[in-house]
């Protein structure tokens, strides 16, 4: 009986301390929707005033502030056509770190995660460049193909493949396969929870991007959705109702998918097993 009391208090004090992690974090986006729903004397009150008043008016008054759609629009294309390239070259390489054999491979993978430890910002100039050159600025094409590829995407699919046993691969050489059937019929159907962690995490990255599609574009027509954002907080950086209205409508895609996919990343997180060399 005490071991079993200790268990309980322990796992109430885990309960608890989740709770509290939980809450710090849930808590800005739940003022944030206050904010926005709140009448114009509420919102500078004091004390805080957390319950809501349930004014959508101001949704529809930001909504038409700006060509939301369009930007929306183009976030959706940057993302899907980025996560798919991505995919591509992530699924290719990290097979190739992990079932072909040549020399130096270890080496060179090793090499290819020091990208991991260079700052973003240290690649704008040269990445510009190569895009002035190519005549591909104020274009969608200018905020996918910096992005085509994920360092951390073929870190994952690599440490997940070098779990799957190797007598899956003699298995299907034996029937005739090679690589890319093998990949394309055994390796990736096993691998499909890390394909949608991956995918989230690049979904996630071109959603929030800002800084890059800032230098790069120069016309609405191509802009995501962050650069509006900054746009329209530039714009009317006093009215902290429709800030808030258009903080909650911009992000809601972003939770919605976490949340439907929030089960295949736990599991495809867990088995991509990290430490596996």
């Amino acid at each position: 009986m005490p071991g079993r009391a200790a268990r309980l208090a322990r796992d109430g004090l885990r309960a608890l301390v989740a709770l509290a992690v939980a809450g710090a974090f849930l808590f800005p986006l739940y003022f944030t929707l206050t904010t926005s729903l709140d009448r114009p004397a509420d919102v500078f009150r004091l004390p805080v005033h957390l319950t809501l008043d349930w004014q959508w008016q101001v949704y529809a008054h930001a909504w038409a502030m700006a060509q939301w759609p369009v930007y929306f629009r183009n976030t959706a294309i940057i993302a899907a056509c980025t996560i798919s390239l991505a995919f591509c070259t992530s699924i290719l390489a990290a097979y190739a770190f992990s079932f072909l054999e040549f020399r130096g491979r270890d080496l060179v993978f090793s090499l290819f995660l020091v990208v991991l430890m260079v700052p973003g910002e240290a690649l704008l100039i040269p990445n510009y460049v190569t895009l002035d050159r190519l005549h591909l600025l104020d274009t969608l094409w200018a905020q996918i193909l910096p992005y085509g590829t994920s360092v951390y995407g073929v870190f994952l699919l690599r440490q997940f493949f070098l779990t799957l046993p190797k007598d899956l691969w003699e298995a299907a050489r034996l029937e005739g396969a090679g690589h890319l059937r093998f990949l394309r019929y055994v390796a990736l159907p096993l691998a499909r929870p890390v394909l949608l962690t991956v995918g989230l995490y690049i979904f996630i990255g071109c959603w929030n991007s800002l800084l890059w599609p800032l230098i790069v574009t120069t016309s609405k027509s191509v802009q995501p959705i962050e650069v509006a954002v900054a746009t329209f907080l530039g714009a009317h950086s006093v009215d902290w109702r429709r800030l808030s209205a258009v903080a909650v409508f911009t992000t809601w895609p972003v939770v919605v998918v976490f949340l439907l996919l929030n089960r295949y990343i736990l599991a495809g997180i867990s088995r991509s097993d990290g430490i596996n060399g």
